[in-house]
């Protein structure tokens, strides 16, 4: 669990600008969307032409709109937490998860999932002057609800954002019984802060899917050129694993990219490339990299669902 020097843990993002029609006069409400000045966003909310162009700030957008219409004491949980502490996500969330103490009296709005009971006293807390749970009740809450691989990118990057794993452990040991908590705490022993990217946690997945043994992340290799950092790998077998993804060889990237790999190989090290197509296809990745383990590293596969 190597966190690479410089590296900058997660950080709650800009909350996109939402206008509600009750603060304005129905005529300019009108006005602004027949001129596409505003866009409409949910019931009675807008936000500004072209400033929500994505996925998750479509999402984050949504969250203040559900947060100036819900009238029940409520926090942002769930995938809507991790979204809104900058957290990594594998996929987007479509849906806005609250916990309340109580369900709302009037039928509830289909794009938002309400979840009871309330977040747990001593992990209720604000960011960017929202309602959110804890850190710790966050990624409990992901753990215990998502698929595994959704769950672990969350874990990540919840602990490399400072979440104890402890005091998650202690929530979870308050819920036998419950469902996912089994899930949840298979995950949550796997998490690591050096993973620095959602499709680096990804490839760590599979890894540790098929058996492979836990890669150490973040590893320090040193060179004639000097100090390199590689994704993960088994340092002990000089075996490196790097997610490449096309940013990577944006300009003169790739020159660079060149020059670091010929180095790290004249240092003695196998590096296994990974890509966004072998995330679609994890079985040729796996076996890419198990011909430079030997037979005594492939470990029992972990209880994963």
């Amino acid at each position: 669990m190597t966190i690479r020097p410089g590296s900058q843990p997660p950080a709650p993002p800009a909350l996109p600008e939402v206008f509600f029609a009750r603060d304005h006069d129905a005529a300019r409400v009108a006005a602004r969307v027949r001129t596409a000045r505003w866009e409409p966003l949910t019931r009675g909310a807008y936000v500004a032409a072209g400033a929500v162009t994505n996925a998750k700030d479509r999402a984050l957008a949504q969250m203040v709109a559900v947060h100036h219409r819900v009238h029940v004491e409520h926090w942002f949980s769930h995938e809507s937490a991790a979204l809104l502490r900058g957290l990594r996500v594998w996929l987007d969330p479509t849906t806005t998860h609250l916990r309340q103490a109580r369900r709302p009296d009037h039928s509830p709005d289909p794009t938002v999932r309400r979840h009871l009971p309330a977040a747990p006293v001593g992990h209720r807390s604000q960011v960017s002057g929202l309602p959110v749970t804890s850190l710790e009740a966050t990624v409990v809450d992901c753990a215990r609800s998502l698929p595994p691989l959704d769950a672990l990118v969350i874990a990540d990057a919840a602990v490399r954002a400072g979440a104890d794993l402890a005091t998650a452990n202690a929530l979870l040991a308050q819920m036998p019984g419950f469902r996912g908590v089994r899930a949840a705490t298979d995950v949550l022993a796997l998490a690591d802060p050096g993973a620095e990217s959602a499709p680096e946690t990804a490839v760590r997945y599979h890894m540790l899917a098929a058996g492979l043994p836990p890669p150490q992340t973040q590893v320090e290799v040193e060179t004639w050129r000097g100090t390199y950092w590689s994704d993960l790998g088994y340092p002990q077998h000089k075996v490196l694993i790097e997610y490449d993804g096309r940013a990577k060889y944006a300009g003169n990237e790739w020159l660079r990219e060149k020059q670091r790999t010929d180095a790290i190989v004249e240092a003695g090290f196998r590096v296994v490339r990974a890509t966004a197509e072998d995330l679609r296809n994890p079985a040729r990745l796996i076996a890419r990299i198990r011909r430079f383990l030997p037979d005594a590293a492939i470990y029992p596969r972990p209880h994963l669902r």
